[in-house]
């Protein structure tokens, strides 16, 4: 699988604050920011702000940017998101812009703590929806036209519904034959390779210790039987997607791919480009709208349209299907 490394020697960013006592919204390598009267985050100098957002009624994209449907075989289902990282960030002037030649504004920290060059999970900053992730100052970015934004995104976690359909040895009971559904939360690793010492799904904690390839996941469920008077029931397990199957959305592939195994998720300024005059006296802010339209997908052995996990349907991808750059000056 071939593997992003990519130079952090550009990055040079954040600087200080007026006061301290503002949550960090970036990365180690970022200054602090400070906190006004009311709360809100207050930075020493015009920013360019990223936010996540998750639309599950965002256009359902496949690799190339085309509108797609679910092939035949599979199901899936809009995840409930509760937190993202991005592991790279980067602005393209235009479709003919490669990889790594843009403006680059953010890289995670990696290691090769085991072997192969990987994402480092314990420093990866997760953020929910419309929060913070990434803040540079407007003043440190190239002046110029930005028509793509690309963004690496490293884990996902999410709530989903899986349906459980099997017999259930209960003591006091005997073998039950239970029929509920339940939600269970699920932790995927979608970058292109990931050093994991350990992880919590939602309140249960993996350990790994080892890198895992794009694709891998956890999911853990707990609540009651309904029908047993409640009785607890509790569900954990992990698995790995087959290799290449998740998706990334690149629409410009042909005039700038992508490396495979990646998962740099590219989308177009919607209207106009972002421009940069390199003078700003107010902060811009860039909502990062990502589909999750269906994109939590598997093999739906039986044909009904529920996740089956403990009748061994497959995850087969996590990939989100779009990314759209709102610009909020």
């Amino acid at each position: 699988m071939t593997r992003i490394i990519l130079s952090m020697a550009a990055i040079a960013l954040l600087f200080a604050c007026k006061k301290k006592g503002c949550m960090d919204n970036t990365a180690e390598n970022f200054d602090s920011t400070a906190k006004s009267d009311d709360g809100t985050c207050v930075y020493a100098e015009p920013q360019l702000i990223f936010i996540f957002d998750f639309d599950s009624t965002q256009t359902r994209l496949n690799n190339l940017g085309v509108a797609s449907e679910l092939p035949d075989g599979n199901a899936g289902q809009n995840p409930k998101m509760n937190g993202m990282s991005a592991h790279y960030v980067e602005l393209a002037q235009s479709a003919l812009t490669p990889l790594g030649q843009g403006t680059i504004l953010y890289h995670a920290p990696e290691t090769s703590i085991v072997g192969e060059l990987a994402i480092d999970f314990s420093k990866a900053i997760v953020k929910a929806k419309n929060e913070v992730f990434l803040s540079v100052p407007l003043k440190s970015i190239s002046p110029g036209e930005y028509e793509y934004l690309r963004v690496s995104l490293g884990y996902q976690n999410y709530d989903v519904f899986f349906h459980y359909d099997s017999i259930h040895a209960v003591p006091g009971f005997g073998d039950v034959h239970v029929i509920q559904d339940f939600t269970a939360t699920v932790a995927s690793f979608v970058g292109y390779n990931t050093f994991i010492s350990n992880f919590v799904i939602k309140n249960e904690s993996v350990i790994v210790n080892g890198n895992k390839k794009q694709g891998f996941w956890g999911f853990e469920t707990s609540g009651t039987i309904s029908a047993l008077n409640n009785y607890p029931f509790s569900f954990l397990e992990t698995g790995q997607a087959p290799e290449g199957a998740t998706t990334v959305v690149n629409p410009i592939n042909s005039t700038s791919p992508i490396p495979a195994g990646s998962c740099v998720v590219t989308g177009a300024f919607p209207g106009s480009k972002l421009k940069i005059l390199g003078n700003e006296t107010k902060d811009i802010t860039i909502r990062v709208s990502l589909s999750t339209n269906k994109s939590f997908e598997w093999i739906d052995g039986n044909g009904n349209g529920k996740w089956e996990p403990t009748k061994g349907e497959q995850i087969v991808d996590m990939g989100l299907r779009g990314l759209i750059p709102y610009v909020i000056y």
